[in-house]
């Protein structure tokens, strides 16, 4: 049972201490309730509380009535009426029985406040109707017990107090209703809209891999085959030229290791295109990528695959937390930070440092002078430009670049949690929308004038309360 829905725990009758505890375990209950709720909940919950009492109170002391003190605590009760609609719904409704037979004419405005905001945190609406028929009831019976003293004034007393409780009771019953019926419409809207556009997304990523899939095969079949053929009669005719003709035999070499190149760039492109990093599905959804193990499997790895010494400076506190996509980023500046370590300075010592803050993560790739110099083949630093591409898209700076003492550098920065730039769109295999998400409830009732016909209902409905209060309001204040 909800917080909306149950009802308020009445104090135990056996005697003063059962009620006192009873008093303690509900204070206990609404200070944990006031610590819960957000700051700014707390502030307009205040400011409404203190303008209530303000209303109730201030008139007074411009037009004292009959009795005082019994005005004072009626203000005061609908003031904490008005707290405890949020919390204790059913509590409010039942606690304004005595308010349209006061004394206090101006607390009156209060009560179609309360009573609205209060029966639309009740469910199911029969519920709510249930409550107010008693409060009715009650009302009636208040009504009947203070006019057993003045009789010939009875008749006209019960006719005043049921038009009080038809326009200040009843019809906010109804707007109350109606709004609540509201609220799960809305939900249901916002829930298909959050689902309609990961449809689009996820079928978006498929469409992109099933082209790159296409894209693959057909470089595979075309150009994978002939690139083979070619290293294999380079081989031959290079071992041809060495016996028959020694001077093409520096041509011929250079034949045969740029179709070998060839073929390992084509199955890395390959490998792009099929693969496209099966971990980018992960990144959105919160994996493991960028943790200590993560990084440090990596380190190992660049070690096993022949590289120099790599040492792994890890600086993150346990208490720094970082989004998904910034984990994602930083196993990809390291990643690639080793990876051209591997291939422009192959056995030079390299230092991976990941330092992290409440602000932001660093991460440094450092690599000196390879202590056996090696041919570089070069490359055309697409990594690092999408590097630089995805960090900028998550709010951090990215830098690379060449040391005085010969080595390079990757730095980049990222802020811990990342609010703009758009979602990069998974780029490995992605679930169909029928297996990533649950389909929503029914859009039977999700209609546009269903949502907006409910609000404006509610406000036509209290139509005839507010009108009912500003004559009754402006007698009081010439009377």
């Amino acid at each position: 049972m909800t917080q909306d829905e149950r009802q308020l725990p009445g104090p135990p009758g056996r005697g003063p201490g059962d009620a006192a505890q009873w008093l303690r375990r509900e204070a206990a209950e609404i200070r944990a309730a006031v610590r819960a709720a957000p700051r700014r909940t707390v502030v307009a919950e205040s400011l409404v509380c203190a303008l209530a009492a303000t209303f109730g109170l201030l008139p007074l002391l411009l037009i004292p009535p009959d009795r005082p003190v019994l005005a004072v605590l009626e203000a005061l009760w609908a003031t904490l009426l008005v707290a405890a609609r949020r919390g204790r719904p059913v509590a409010a409704v039942l606690g304004t029985f005595p308010l349209p037979a006061g004394a206090n004419v101006w607390v009156l405005a209060v009560v179609p406040l309360i009573v609205l905001s209060a029966t639309r945190r009740i469910a199911p609406p029969r519920r709510a109707w249930r409550i107010v028929g008693v409060t009715c009831a009650a009302l009636g019976g208040l009504t009947v017990a203070v006019g057993l003293f003045r009789w010939e004034t009875l008749p006209m007393t019960l006719a005043e107090n049921a038009v009080s409780a038809v326009l200040l009771l009843l019809l906010p019953t109804l707007a109350g209703t109606m709004l609540g019926r509201r609220r799960p419409l809305v939900d249901l809207l916002r829930e298909r809209n959050a689902y309609l556009e990961q449809t689009r997304t996820l079928t978006a990523a498929a469409a992109r891999l099933e082209e790159r899939t296409r894209i693959a095969r057909e470089m595979h079949d075309l150009l994978g085959h002939r690139l083979s053929l070619i290293s294999v009669h380079a081989g031959a005719l290079e071992l041809a030229a060495a016996r028959q003709a020694p001077p093409l035999a520096g041509q011929v070499e250079l034949l045969r290791t740029t179709a070998g190149t060839a073929m390992e760039e084509l199955r890395e492109i390959l490998g792009v295109l099929r693969h496209a990093d099966l971990s980018d599905l992960s990144d959105e959804t919160g994996g493991d990528r960028g943790t200590y193990e993560d990084i440090a499997a990596l380190v190992a790895q660049s070690r096993q695959t022949g590289g120099g010494p790599v040492e792994l400076v890890w600086s993150v506190p346990d208490t720094v937390e970082a989004g998904a996509r910034v984990r994602q980023a930083v196993h990809r500046v390291v990643r690639e930070g080793l990876t051209n370590v591997l291939k422009h300075a192959s056995g030079a010592p390299t230092l991976v440092e990941v330092k992290g803050t409440d602000a932001g993560t660093e991460v440094y790739v450092t690599n000196g002078v390879p202590r056996v110099p090696g041919d570089s083949r070069g490359g055309t630093s697409s990594g690092l430009a999408g590097l630089q591409e995805r960090i900028s898209l998550l709010g951090g700076t990215f830098g690379a670049g060449a040391l005085p003492d010969g080595g390079f550098r990757v730095t980049a920065w990222l802020p811990s949690h990342t609010t703009n730039g758009p979602v990069p769109a998974p780029n490995g295999p992605v679930p169909t929308p029928s297996e990533a998400y649950a389909a929503p409830l029914s859009a039977q009732t999700l209609t546009w004038p269903r949502v907006l016909g409910a609000g404006c209902a509610a406000v036509l409905v209290v139509l005839p309360t507010a009108g009912f209060l500003i004559v009754l309001l402006v007698m009081a204040a010439l009377g």
